[in-house]
């Protein structure tokens, strides 16, 4: 499940693009059937570290990733009820890229 139509169409654009954008498309994939068997796959991030567009955009209460082949990362959050629990990806960025959403400095 993906946190909006804009996700979910960027992933389909990597399905049809080039050999890398192809792989990556792959490994998401890969990433989501791991996340509908089991929600709590990826490493939880300390609040601390949340975006403050993840709470403002979307109102998380949690904040997972997960790594992915070549140092890319997937960033979702778990919603649900008694009956069921499902992941919602936000975002997936490379490693860099997730180094500068979350305030990393590189050195």
């Amino acid at each position: 499940m993906f946190v909006d139509q804009n996700v979910k169409d960027a992933l389909q654009k990597l399905k049809t693009g080039t050999f890398e954008q192809k792989r990556l498309f792959d490994s998401l994939e890969e990433a989501r059937d791991k996340l509908e068997k089991n929600p709590f796959v990826g490493v939880r991030v300390q609040k601390a570290l949340w975006p403050k567009i993840y709470v403002k955009r979307y109102g998380i209460n949690n904040l997972r990733k997960m790594d992915l082949p070549e140092g890319w990362r997937i960033v979702y959050t778990i919603k649900g009820n008694e009956i069921e629990i499902v992941a919602i990806i936000l975002e997936w960025f490379s490693h860099k890229q997730y180094e500068k959403r979350f305030g990393y400095k590189s050195g």
